[in-house]
């Protein structure tokens, strides 16, 4: 019975699949997009937004825990250096799955897995909140025209 083992295997003995998915990681940061089918694209994204999560605090000890996962020096300094930097406020989700289709050959349902704030189209749209906060007591409202008092025309009549 395998209860509560959620790993997907992907065809692959233990071995290969970390080092496939090491490699595809590597490619994910240097290239900020990488083409790849559905399965190995959620495997991928389960396996690095941990080490996403990791470069946020840049200490020796967190880099030789994303080192140990990925083994590749300047896959690591990237993440470290550029990635974090641009994903910093974000609290997770840093990875986005668009689907593509099925491949030609093989049917295989095909996906793009990307860094999310890298991708100019998306943010685009995006607006920046402003900070500054307004107040409910009226202070900057512009001018209205003058009140006309009801009573005093009233009277007059």
């Amino acid at each position: 019975m395998r209860h509560g083992k959620k790993v997907n295997h992907l065809g692959r003995q233990t071995a290969h699949r970390k080092a496939m998915l090491a490699n595809m990681a590597c490619s994910l940061i240097e290239h900020k997009r990488i083409n790849t089918t559905v399965a190995k694209a959620k495997a991928l994204k389960q396996f690095i937004e941990p080490l996403v999560t990791k470069s946020k605090a840049d200490t020796t000890h967190n880099r030789r825990i994303v080192f140990s996962k990925l083994r590749q020096k300047e896959a690591v300094t990237e993440l470290f250096r550029d990635v974090a930097a641009k994903i910093g406020d974000r609290p997770g989700g840093y990875t986005r799955i668009i689907k593509l289709g099925n491949r030609l050959g093989d049917n295989a349902d095909m996906a793009m897995i990307e860094l999310v704030d890298y991708n100019e189209i998306y943010n685009a749209g995006k607006v920046e909140k402003k900070t500054t906060r307004r107040s409910r007591r009226g202070g900057s409202k512009p001018a209205a025209a003058p009140a006309v008092d009801t009573k005093a025309s009233n009277e007059e009549e």
